[in-house]
């Protein structure tokens, strides 16, 4: 099933245009986000809606092919964050200053890490963001 622009703006609609993981805003970062496969195609991951999902390109990289990972507390293997069936609030919270994410549950935790979810770059973009007042999102 190919990916029509029809096919993208729904998808980008359902994700209110943020990145699943990090809810980097495209209109606030000024580039696009891609659609991606929340099961990798390399894992028999399918294109249909129910597997695809708006992803900043940081986050999409840093996935790659991964589907799980491990929870820093537990040290369990845990399924990462899956934004088409999972509530980000649920998994994550913004730290006092609204520049870090925190995971809240083993699946929060370990995306968290997996996806470098507060690297450098990220909390600084952030931190600009919220002097602007436009993050975090609603």
């Amino acid at each position: 099933m190919a990916l029509t622009p029809a096919r993208r703006r729904r998808i980008a609609e359902q994700a209110r245009y943020r990145c699943g993981y990090c809810l980097t805003q495209e209109i606030v970062s000024g580039v696009a986000l891609t659609v991606e496969h929340i099961i990798p195609t390399a894992r028999d991951g399918q294109t249909v809606e129910e597997n695809l999902w708006l992803s900043c390109r940081l986050c999409n990289e840093a996935k790659g092919m991964l589907t799980e990972a491990i929870d820093p507390e537990s040290g369990a293997t845990v399924p990462l964050f899956n934004p088409r069936l999972q509530i980000w609030a649920d998994h994550f919270a913004w730290s006092e200053d609204s520049t870090h994410v925190i995971g809240q549950t083993p699946t929060g935790r370990s995306t968290v890490k997996a996806l470098s979810l507060n690297d450098e770059l990220r909390v600084r973009a952030r931190a600009i963001w919220v002097e602007a007042g436009w993050h975090p999102p609603e």
